[in-house]
């Protein structure tokens, strides 16, 4: 196909991708040419005759695939947010072959020969520091894969990695659709009091569009919690909601998780085994900053029973209210989050619902987190409309150093889509590195209700929260200075990845920022003091809930991927064994469901934070430490800003994490200030939250 986009390096700006000359059928032909250059180049490598140095084979492993490297990033990133029928059967097909062809590599005694021979003279090649770093993360990352694995054992880790990869998709797909088969239908809008006007206006369009005239329908989440419940006040509706949710994937049909689940555990296990690792998850951990299951163990340990008693508190505080209004009933799963904003109403005076008029998208996006992000690093943001995009309210920014040096270009895609994965997630359509001269294309991804239309985005507290930590990930990549694409922006351990991007939230409630953006939509007044006041007093309000739910989806996590090979349950045990998992944890406690269930459970059982979910308070610890030091020293100044810039977020993966870490604050990681933060620690007085 000598016209397929995909086969030539992209001339616009950055090698920002031709979306609006891409299509579906230029995928496979690339892809087939891509995986054929690539293995040429490192054929070449293995067949040198010359003598390894680190630029014939290192730096030529570096160099290899770019094609493909090209290709893979843009179809991964349409398939997660802009996907459709083809592409997914496409994806299919895909992932046995690359699993294949990652094999093929990874696999090959000659390129292993050269690396390892290399990495025993090490001390003896004059390398700089990122480079030496390279060269060890080669070695292992061959060792990891199996490289030294027997012949025959080399077979049997082939058809495992092709069938995981080929149950990864499988389970990542099913997940997407069953969202959409499993979104709720009303027939009354009776059933749909509490909800706003334009929710009512956007589940009617929803339902019509889907076939169900003069109907109602609720899309669900990627998260057990949906919004709705917050103001549903028809407790039947809500109770129908939490029970799809729960249900999904696991109630039989086309999308159902449970053979998937119990079968990408048994092949983790026997990988895992495989590579001399008594579980999954000690072989995935044994590559993170934590390093051990028995360093993740006790941390869970240590943040379940105050997150347990903590979340009984609140759920005792929500059943005054319930018998209060002679509700009758048990406060269950569907019934928290509408109880816990009248708790916060009544104690505080507060509903939180006051606050969306003064968080428009837009405002929040340009005169918050670009604000900040021009306070702290002196970045300026300028939105173009003549790059293309790949749907049409995604927006592009150009983003200028202070002295006006172009920095990076910015991809904004802010609204929810039925082709789109739940979530949302940061990506790099081109990674920093100057081996090959590249400069970033970031995008952020998130999932915020589209309104109806000339209705403003209004957002809840929770899409500010999440809009400023996915930009946080975004400047980790728009930051990143490094030689080598192997390092390039997010390419740190699992555990450290979030740490940038949950520091980056501490500034969307700072004052001068707040101030700044926080205005109403409509009048443009400020938010009132009261309100902020309120705000931050609530501050720590529901964070035994909030905590639990993501207490047991941690424990569901490690606990599927602690298990010996033979020792996997089956799948009519899913759900009994993941019961089973949270009561021997003590974090039973109906009200307060996992954050995520087994079979909906994408960061698990579609890769990526497979026996890691953990990293999201492991990362909060260094967070709340690096809060705790901004605070010290001037908050939101370029000062600080810079010195984050410096030590931390233009390294990407040259350095030890933890190394960057404490280049940073200065010390060693403590839990106290995220305990205290989350209203956990020894002296958070009981009731007050």
């Amino acid at each position: 196909m000598p016209d397929n986009p995909l086969l030539a390096e992209s001339s616009l700006p950055f090698n920002y991708p031709r979306f609006d000359q891409i299509k579906n059928e230029h995928f496979a032909p690339a892809f087939e040419l891509g995986m054929a250059e690539h293995l040429k180049e490192i054929e070449a490598i293995a067949t040198n005759p010359e003598k390894p140095t680190f630029d014939n084979t290192i730096v030529a492993l570096e160099r290899a695939g770019e094609l493909l490297g090209r290709v893979s990033t843009i179809f991964s990133s349409l398939t997660g947010c802009n996907t459709n029928d083809e592409l997914q059967a496409l994806q299919k097909t895909l992932a046995p072959k690359l699993s294949a062809h990652n094999d093929a590599i990874r696999l090959n005694p000659a390129i292993f020969a050269r690396i390892d021979a290399l990495y025993a003279a090490r001390d003896t090649l004059g390398l700089d520091a990122e480079s030496k770093r390279l060269l060890w993360r080669f070695n292992r990352d061959f060792v990891r894969a199996g490289a030294k694995l027997s012949a025959a054992d080399k077979e049997k880790l082939k058809k495992l990695n092709s069938e995981l990869a080929t149950l990864q998709t499988a389970f990542s797909q099913n997940t997407l659709k069953e969202r959409s088969a499993a979104a709720v239908v009303v027939d009354t809008r009776g059933e749909l009091a509490g909800l706003s006007e334009a929710e009512i206006s956007t589940a009617a369009a929803a339902a019509k569009k889907h076939g169900h005239e003069g109907k109602f329908e609720l899309p669900l989440e990627n998260t057990t919690g949906q919004a709705p419940l917050t103001n549903l006040t028809t407790r039947a509706t809500r109770q129908k909601i939490m029970e799809a949710s729960l249900a999904r994937s696991s109630h039989g049909g086309a999308y159902d998780n449970r053979v998937i689940v119990s079968r990408l555990a048994t092949l983790r296990a026997e990988r895992a085994a495989l590579l001399g690792y008594p579980t999954f998850a000690a072989y995935s951990l044994d590559d993170q900053t934590a390093g051990t299951v028995d360093v993740v163990n006790r941390m869970l340990a240590q943040l379940a029973p105050p997150a347990v008693a903590n979340a009984r508190r609140e759920a005792a505080d929500m059943q005054k209210i319930v018998d209060a209004e002679h509700g009758g009933f048990q406060l269950a799963a569907w019934d928290w989050q509408l109880y816990a904003e009248k708790v916060r109403k009544a104690r505080y005076d507060f509903d939180e619902s006051q606050l969306k008029p003064y968080l428009e998208l837009n405002h929040v996006l340009l005169d918050g987190l670009f604000f900040a992000t021009g306070k702290l690093y002196g970045l300026t943001f300028k939105e173009r409309h003549d790059l293309p995009v790949y749907e049409p309210t995604v927006r592009v920014f150009d983003v200028f150093e202070a002295d006006g040096t172009p920095l990076a270009i910015f991809i904004g895609d802010y609204y929810a889509r039925s082709n789109k994965n739940g979530g949302a997630w940061m990506n790099a359509y081109v990674t920093q590195n100057t081996l090959l001269g590249r400069q970033p294309v970031i995008a952020n991804h998130l999932n915020i209700p589209l309104p109806p239309a000339g209705q403003p985005t209004l957002l809840t507290p929770d899409e500010v929260r999440t809009l400023f930590h996915e930009f946080g990930h975004a400047l980790h990549g728009m930051f990143s200075q490094v030689k080598y694409p192997r390092f390039g922006g997010t390419a740190v351990p699992r555990d450290f990845v979030e740490f940038p991007s949950q520091v980056n939230e501490m500034w969307r409630f700072w004052p001068d920022v707040l101030k700044n953006y926080a205005k109403h939509y409509q009048t443009g007044a400020p938010i009132p003091q009261v309100l902020v006041d309120k705000l931050r007093a609530t501050e720590k309000f529901n964070q035994g809930y909030a905590t639990l739910e993501l207490v047991e989806a941690n424990i569901i996590d490690q606990a599927w991927h602690q298990l010996a090979p033979g020792t996997v349950p089956g799948a009519d045990q899913v759900e009994a064994f993941e019961a089973a998992a949270l009561k021997k944890a003590g974090v039973d406690f109906p009200p307060v469901p996992p954050r995520y269930r087994s079979t909906y459970y994408s960061h698990s059982f579609a890769g990526g934070y497979s026996a890691g979910y953990y990293s999201y308070f492991w990362s909060e610890v260094l967070d709340a430490d690096a809060v705790d030091w901004f605070k010290t020293h001037g908050g939101l100044t370029r000062a600080n800003g810079d010195r984050l810039r410096q030590t931390v977020l233009s390294r990407g993966g040259s350095d030890e994490a933890m190394t960057l870490f404490k280049n940073f604050t200065g010390g060693e990681p403590d839990i106290t200030p995220l305990l205290k933060r989350r209203g956990l620690d020894a002296t958070a007085a009981p009731g007050a939250n």
